[in-house]
């Protein structure tokens, strides 16, 4: 059976690293599931792997879009299956690295039904979320989707924007429709395994990150994006808070600020989804290492052995 190894968990936990390690030792090829490490030109911000990381193996969903290309869960669950199925012609594994849980998820199990959204419903709670502040999109979601509210993370806006655009467009909960998922079946096993860092170490590690950025360059990176109209910019953490900045309403300082307490936030939810996978792994930074040693060892002996 062919096996697909997620390296996941929250930002800043060293998943790169230890995915690639782990590639260089099956001789395989990496998938990315980081979904803005996508984009050409959102580099520093979103913390791609280097360009000897990037030669050391094969990579793949890292700089293969445009800014301005639309493409969405579905998409990557199409193509990451199709490449999946290319890697495992030759090899029999595969390494997944990443934190966008919902991107993961499709390629594990499938997706569920969801009503197609119309661009005049999708625009009518991107102005509300544009001219109000997240306090009203909540509101506006326990008054005409109460059910959701328990199930969703409520200081999301993006969760809440997709919470309700479904209860627009189809008139059903997106509880509903989620409760009528069916996984789907896959031509692969998987493991997935997280690095568990304490929680004060890993805000540390965000900090720290996010003052590297700055020290690479993040702000003339912003500033180029910005010239070009890039599209992602708005929604993206590292990015995004530094539009107020080039209009004149926002400090340098402050900037720097919320990009590391929207990068704690962030970090957060994902160790929430993570620690909702019952079949992950959690190894600690120090313990890593001898796992990795395990699974190579496991790998050169055998199935059998």
């Amino acid at each position: 059976m062919k096996t697909l190894w997620i390296i996941g968990g929250p930002t800043a936990s060293g998943k790169t690293s230890l995915g690639i390690d782990l590639a260089m030792g099956l001789q395989t090829e990496v998938l990315s599931a980081d979904a803005r490490q996508f984009y050409r030109g959102m580099d520093i911000g979103t913390a791609k792997p280097s360009a000897p990381e990037l030669s050391s193996v094969k990579h793949h969903f890292i700089n293969s879009l445009d800014l301005n290309e639309d493409y969405d869960v579905a998409d990557y669950e199409r193509d990451a299956l199709l490449q999946l199925d290319a890697i495992f012609k030759t090899s029999d594994h595969a390494i997944m690295v990443g934190g966008s849980g919902l991107f993961i998820q499709a390629v594990l199990y499938g997706l569920s039904p969801m009503p197609s959204v119309t661009e005049d419903i999708r625009k009518k709670w991107r102005k509300i979320e544009a001219s109000d502040d997240l306090e009203s999109l909540q509101k506006a979601l326990e008054d005409i989707d109460p059910e959701i509210v328990r199930h969703i993370d409520m200081q999301n806006p993006r969760r809440i924007l997709r919470a309700l655009e479904v209860m627009d467009s189809s008139g059903r909960s997106l509880k509903a429709w989620q409760d009528e998922f069916v996984p789907k079946k896959r031509f692969f096993s998987w493991n997935m395994v997280a690095i568990d860092w304490p929680r004060d170490l890993l805000y540390a590690r965000i900090d720290e990150r996010v003052d590297r950025m700055i020290q690479e360059g993040l702000e003339d990176e912003v500033s180029k994006l910005r010239n070009e109209n890039a599209p992602k910019l708005d929604g993206t953490i590292g990015y995004q808070e530094w539009l107020p900045f080039f209009s004149g309403n926002r400090s340098k300082e402050e900037v720097i600020r919320l990009i590391k307490r929207n990068s704690r936030r962030y970090a957060k939810r994902q160790l929430t989804w993570f620690r909702n996978q019952t079949d992950c792994q959690w190894v600690t930074p120090e313990a890593s290492s001898l796992w990795l040693l395990k699974v190579l060892e496991r790998h050169r002996m055998g199935p059998n052995e």
